[in-house]
């Protein structure tokens, strides 16, 4: 599976940005796409995730209520729709696809990153 991320960018804190992740290739082998996030000097960490059947969800806490993650089945895309965004949320976004769940080991495709930018 091929992943290409994009939508990242610099806005201000109380803004919102879509984030979209394409996928291509053997997309039937996998369960669930997921949203990651790596801010300098800290470790990837888990934003939220969707399985492609039911449009089950997982959300961080730190991100509960101001992210919203959904799925076009007929275009292969995930998006990730951030509301109220704040300084903390910025980081490079990675969308990975695998098996549906919050843990990174679950997934084995990943896409390039896009930047997200939200000045203090």
């Amino acid at each position: 599976v091929q992943l290409q991320a994009y939508g990242g960018g610099l806005v201000q804190a109380g803004g919102s940005l879509r984030l979209s992740c394409a996928a291509s290739g053997r997309t039937f082998s996998t369960t669930g796409t997921g949203w990651f996030r790596q801010a300098p000097g800290k470790e990837r960490e888990f934003v939220a995730a969707v399985s492609w059947r039911f449009s089950s969800t997982f959300y961080a806490d730190s991100v509960k209520g101001r992210f919203t993650i959904s799925r076009d089945n007929a275009k292969n895309t995930v998006y990730l729709q951030m509301n109220s965004l704040k300084p903390e949320d910025t980081a490079v976004y990675y969308c990975a696809a695998g098996s549906f769940g919050r843990a990174a080991t679950l997934y084995n495709s990943w896409g390039q990153g896009t930047q997200v930018t939200v000045p203090a």
